[in-house]
């Protein structure tokens, strides 16, 4: 079955994640249009760019005319140290900016038939051992009621009538950026090693899943709400660390203490010594294939074949 060619929206085009799926959404033949605060340098001749920051202002209704579907991915990066303003500016660039873009559809006459839109397994919270699913509800903590009020704003586009699906996503692992290209420097010269005692539950995705998931919610007619975008075999921080010097061919077993991350890293400290064991049963359900289901062949896919 031939997959109908749509025009989409994009936010959040430069970054690691958007740019990979932003360029495999092109060579699959859709039409792009790129909402944001800079032209991405790898958009297509051709391609429609409206400028928009998602903290500043309301979005233009012009980007949104004629548009089949909108793909939003624009956030600030969490991986930072959380001052004041840090945390400001990660809540409104993804609540606010969601309401502007929101109300900007909601102004259409013919609105777009979709909204797939970016969420975190930061929703879920620091869960422990528990066994998480789309079903499982919210945590508790800064990124938890983040993700919370964010994908509250998502929702607000199923009521003007679009299908809006809220992709909470994991670890995303990448050769190009992510928190893979923050790790290896360590892993590579021989001092990388679990956090603690290793026993938190790492979710984490290969970021061709990533995008082969986005791509999969918005060429399936009829799938939609929440989507863990994890692989299904969540593995402990130490085995993580592990299979990361086993793929470098470096050891890794000098633990990494709580308080040395929080010296570095205070509050934000905690996405690093939490965790969540996350199962994606919706894209299972659905019928999603996982090209990376399992750990070492995604790092060995990452870092040693190429």
């Amino acid at each position: 079955m031939l997959t109908q060619l749509m025009r989409l929206l994009l936010t959040g085009a430069s970054g690691f994640l958007g740019s990979a799926v932003g360029k495999r959404l092109a060579e699959s033949g859709h039409e792009l249009r790129v909402l944001g605060r800079r032209v991405p340098p790898w958009l297509p001749a051709g391609s429609g760019f409206h400028r928009w920051d998602a903290m500043t202002g309301a979005a233009p209704v012009e980007a949104l005319d004629g548009v089949d579907a909108v793909l939003h991915l624009a956030g600030e990066p969490v991986a930072q140290r959380w001052t004041k303003t840090v945390k400001r500016r990660i809540q409104r660039s993804r609540v606010e900016g969601t309401r502007a873009l929101v109300e900007a559809i909601s102004r259409l006459e013919a609105r777009p038939k979709m909204m797939v839109a970016a969420s975190a397994i930061g929703y879920y919270g620091d869960r422990g051992d528990e066994d998480l699913t789309e079903e499982s509800g919210a945590g508790a903590g800064f990124l938890a009621e983040v993700c919370a009020a964010w994908e509250q704003e998502t929702l607000k586009a199923a009521e003007l009538g679009l299908r809006v699906s809220r992709v909470r996503f994991g670890v995303v692992l990448g050769r190009k950026g992510g928190a893979l290209a923050k790790m290896l420097p360590a892993f590579r010269a021989g001092l990388g090693g679990p956090i603690g005692k290793g026993r938190q539950w790492m979710s984490w995705i290969h970021v061709a899943d990533a995008v082969g998931m986005l791509k999969f919610i918005l060429e399936t007619p009829g799938v939609g709400g929440a989507w863990n975008a994890t692989a299904p075999m969540a593995v402990r921080n130490a085995e993580f660390s592990r299979a990361l010097g086993r793929a470098v061919r470096r050891p890794a077993v000098v633990p990494v203490p709580r308080f040395a991350l929080r010296m570095m890293f205070g509050e934000m400290a905690t996405m690093l010594t939490g965790g969540q064991r996350v199962r994606p049963a919706a894209a299972l359900e659905a019928g999603y294939r996982f090209k990376f289901p399992e750990l070492e062949a995604a790092l060995k896919d990452l870092l040693i074949t190429r």
